[in-house]
């Protein structure tokens, strides 16, 4: 089971990685749905957690926007 992504680890990302992180869980979060439709999916918690990685990625990105 992967490990959550803290918000202070995110917090420490240029713009640019979390784009390519974003990029890369949104990648992730599609083929684990389409795995768990066909149930090939053991670990349905992962489906949870890259759809609340995506959201701390997306909450971090949108203060900077506010925040400058």
């Amino acid at each position: 089971m992967a490990v959550a992504l803290p918000i202070a680890e995110v917090r420490q990302k240029t713009d640019d990685e979390l784009a390519a992180m974003l990029e890369e869980r949104a990648r992730e979060r599609l083929n684990l749905r389409f795995r768990q439709a066909t149930g090939e999916l053991e670990n349905t918690a992962r489906a949870r957690e890259a759809r609340r990685e995506i959201a701390r990625i997306k909450t971090v990105l949108n203060e900077r926007v506010k925040g400058s």
